[in-house]
């Protein structure tokens, strides 16, 4: 890892501490969206059509970004009352909890209609989790670092989602390529699920080992009631930050998930393909990811997002027209292509939205705006998709909906006021920090 310059012994162990337990985080969740789309309409939803119980699945997948603002609502009202360190450990150990319980949970064959009710509560939790992981990983990277360096340590939380996207299709992957179907679908899918228990503990030691946000310690008195003072004192900020997250929040479940229901119509590009050119995107944006964020440092946070936002617009159109080809060479252009212009704004993100906020509402306002644009546009994304699909029979106004998303996130962005020196910290003794 290539830590900002100006950080510090704590700051780097929190900087890897943010970045792995935000990585289990969207490992954990990432695996319930690539079994929605391989398997589980067909274990747990196996009396509908298959296009039909894939619609079902990518419902019980939307479920959590339903309960996300729940979370978000949750974990902000206790980051901002009692600290960021201890909402993380919480939000991980609920994650952990909910897919251990998937991976053991009995299908329809086994226990009927009950299955698919308790995947779906199972899925509630990961949303209510993940709903207030992602506002205080980002916040304890970014209330750790100085104004000059901000955007990059805020950028490797980030990268939470490529990483932990790029382990749960790799462990999916391998899991497709040593056995057939039939053992698959019998327990195969099980393994990654199972996985996260282990790996949970290690995240969590990692979150209770590191220091509180020292932005957060110089706060004099707690704010009662967080959420309410955000919704009241910054409702502008709110939707602003919800629309800046729009757009690449629905882009990236199209990239990575609605290529697996789209491949399957195209006779030429297997699943492993697919999830194949999906690997080697997370794998660049890796890369992307801090680069991005160390470049909003010097450029600013607004004008790479516009770059980014409208990027993504015009990539809807290449993509599906790239994967009609039935190449695999386009094929992986096409999820590189998506994965790339996701980075570009995926990077400065963090930064963009926390410095949006005062220190005392600042996790209730980042977790809340955040979360909002999941009901508004992720929670349905691959269900609209899906949808549109078979409506239209063909991948066009699919990508006018990629666009119409990338656009309402270009103007949230041309709306907001750039905030790249802003310091985190309210104290005089902060100011330091712009100097860093």
């Amino acid at each position: 890892m290539n830590f900002p310059e100006s950080a510090t012994a704590s700051t780097r162990k929190v900087i890897v501490g943010s970045t792995v337990g935000t990585t289990l985080e969207w490992y954990d969740f990432f695996l319930y969206g690539l079994a929605a789309s391989l398997v589980f309409n067909r274990i747990f939803f196996p009396s509908f059509d298959p296009i039909v119980g894939t619609m079902l699945s990518f419902g019980s997948f939307a479920i959590a970004f339903v309960a996300r603002p729940i979370g978000a609502t949750v974990f902000g009202h206790l980051g901002d009352r009692l600290g960021r360190k201890r909402t993380l450990v919480h939000t991980l150990f609920l994650m952990g909890a909910a897919t251990l319980g998937i991976g053991l949970l009995p299908t329809y064959d086994s226990i009927g209609v009950l299955a698919p009710v308790l995947l779906t509560a199972l899925r509630f939790l990961q949303g209510i989790s993940l709903g207030g992981e992602w506002a205080g990983a980002i916040l304890m990277s970014s209330e750790h670092a100085g104004a000059r360096r901000r955007g990059l340590a805020a950028s490797w939380p980030q990268m939470g989602a490529p990483a932990g996207n790029l382990l749960a299709a790799g462990v999916m992957g391998l899991m497709l390529a040593i056995m057939p179907q039939q053992a698959f679908d019998a327990w195969g899918w099980r393994v990654p699920f199972l996985l996260s228990a282990a790996l949970v503990l290690v995240g969590l030691w990692l979150r209770i080992s590191v220091a509180e946000s020292p932005a957060f310690r110089e706060v004099e008195e707690p704010v009662k009631a967080p959420v309410l003072s955000v919704v009241r004192e910054h409702p502008v900020r709110l939707l602003l930050a919800a629309g800046v997250r729009i757009g690449p929040d629905v882009s990236y479940y199209i990239w990575t998930l609605f290529i697996f229901t789209y491949a399957a119509q195209l006779e030429d590009v297997p699943r492993q393909l697919a999830v194949s050119a999906l690997l080697v995107g997370s794998a660049l944006q890796l890369v992307l990811v801090p680069l991005c964020g160390h470049l909003s440092d010097r450029f600013g946070r607004r004008r790479l997002y516009l770059v980014g936002g409208v990027g993504t617009a015009l990539w809807g159109f290449a993509f599906f027209a790239l994967l009609d080809t039935q190449q695999p060479v386009m094929v992986f252009i096409a999820a590189i292509g998506g994965l790339f212009f996701h980075a570009v704004m995926y990077g400065p993100q963090a930064a963009l939205i926390s410095e949006l906020f005062p220190t005392a509402v600042r996790y209730s306002g980042v977790a809340l705006g955040s979360q909002l644009s999941g009901i508004a546009g992720a929670a349905f994304a691959p269900l609209i998709a899906v949808a549109l699909l078979e409506t239209f029979e063909n991948a066009f106004a699919v990508a006018v909906y990629v666009g119409a998303c990338s656009a309402l996130t270009v103007v949230a962005a041309l709306l907001m006021p750039e905030t790249t020196k802003t310091t985190l910290r309210e104290t005089p003794a902060s100011q330091e920090d712009l100097a860093q």
